[in-house]
């Protein structure tokens, strides 16, 4: 299920191979300052998860981008796949793909605002009951434990689609759900705690969604989708 807005950018980005896709989003999370310089990526199971790609590519994407000066290899106890002190921007090329997304990527983001703020708003006036804000609640708790990249968004995913389904219509569901899965593709690897903050929206949504006030499910909404212009694709201008 993809969005299909007719950009050229996009099936651009659809061109790329498995291992140029992962080499850009981990070269551009770096290059955006969404992963410092030290900070240990993942094992290559919970990448491969995170990004949706098999296991033997994002081996092959780490090699290359620590032949490439992004990464670099550490042994032993506290070893691992690093980002380099001094990770060369511009080094990617495919990069370039995503950059030029912008516009795309922007209203992508503006389509879900518009989707999600209607779908909670109806969910609240439909005052879903204790054991649907216990469910929610309880996928809440599951992302503040998590420690990586893939639980936290098939967390988030399931989190948002637990929402919509309360009573939201069935094709507005669906074209809700569309989206997200479009915005997937865009998604970089960032650092655990800014996932974990972005948490806390959703719990104030739940919260709101348990009181029946569609006024504060909305705004919060509002807030959590805004960021995503500011901080999941920082980088890209409007």
């Amino acid at each position: 299920m993809a969005a299909d807005l007719g950009a050229p950018e996009l099936t651009g980005i659809r061109r790329l191979s498995a291992l140029d896709t992962v080499r850009a989003r981990i070269a551009l999370a770096i290059e955006l300052g969404l992963l410092a310089p030290g900070e240990r990526l993942p094992p290559n199971g919970e990448i491969a998860r995170a990004l949706g790609v098999g296991d033997i590519t994002v081996r092959r994407a780490l090699v290359s981008l620590c032949e490439d000066g992004i990464l670099e290899r550490r042994r032993g106890r506290n070893g691992g796949t690093l980002v380099a002190a001094d990770a060369p921007a511009g080094r990617v090329g495919e990069v370039r793909a995503y950059r030029e997304a912008s516009d795309e990527v922007h209203q992508l983001i503006d389509h879900r605002l518009v989707l999600e703020s209607g779908l909670v708003q109806l969910v609240a006036l439909r005052r879903p009951n204790d054991a649907v804000v216990d469910e929610l609640r309880a996928l809440v708790r599951q992302m503040d434990s998590t420690t990586g990249w893939a639980e936290f968004h098939e967390l988030d995913a399931r989190f948002h689609a637990a929402v919509a389904n309360v009573g939201a219509p069935p094709a507005a569901i669906r074209q809700y759900l569309s989206v997200l899965e479009e915005l997937y593709r865009f998604y970089l690897p960032y650092s655990m705690p800014s996932l974990h903050q972005s948490n806390r929206d959703h719990e104030v949504l739940v919260q709101a969604l348990a009181e029946h006030d569609p006024e504060a499910a909305a705004l919060v909404t509002r807030a959590h989708v805004d960021d995503l212009h500011r901080t999941m694709f920082v980088g890209f201008p409007r």
